[in-house]
């Protein structure tokens, strides 16, 4: 084999293993983020994640800040709770990651005020869905399954589209 065709070889070579990796790295990714509250490794890593990221302002205890359907002075709504009292189980689980990763401000756009930042670029997908694996980890086991009966009527709804 000459050097011309070892070249071409080996460049062909090259680039089949870069799409394939491509194609790899793609179907990898969340392509309909799904939380897992029934995976004991994931709600543990959540349980982490949330601590250091989130738990500063909904708390520790999942309970958020005090009156958090009252805007403050700023115009902006306090950390809602993420425990049974609040209203995290009432969105699917592509709007909390959504609301996680990008942020409430991009969401609903406008001049919509609020702390809660988007996570992208701090958290990784997989960390943001172990997070929010972890919350409704904690949740009732009935409040989970109407949880899980939303998602996939949300998953019908968007398959009919």
């Amino acid at each position: 084999m000459n050097m011309k065709n070892l070249l071409v070889a080996s460049s062909a070579i090259l680039l089949i293993a870069g799409v394939g990796m491509g194609i790899f790295i793609y179907l990898k990714r969340p392509s309909s983020p799904s939380l897992q509250s029934y995976n004991a490794t994931i709600v543990a890593q959540g349980k982490q994640v949330y601590l250091e990221s989130c738990a500063a302002c909904h708390g520790v205890d999942l309970k958020g800040q005090a009156n958090w359907t009252d805007r403050n002075a700023e115009g902006k709504l306090p950390a809602p709770p993420h425990d049974p009292s609040g209203h995290t189980w009432h969105h699917g689980d592509k709007i909390l990651f959504d609301l996680t990763k990008i942020g409430p401000a991009k969401i609903l756009g406008g001049d919509y005020k609020t702390d809660m930042p988007g996570f992208e670029g701090m958290l990784s997908d997989e960390e943001i869905i172990a997070a929010l694996s972890y919350i409704k980890s904690t949740w009732p086991k009935e409040m989970q399954k109407r949880h899980d009966l939303l998602n996939e009527s949300l998953r019908q709804q968007e398959a009919q589209k």
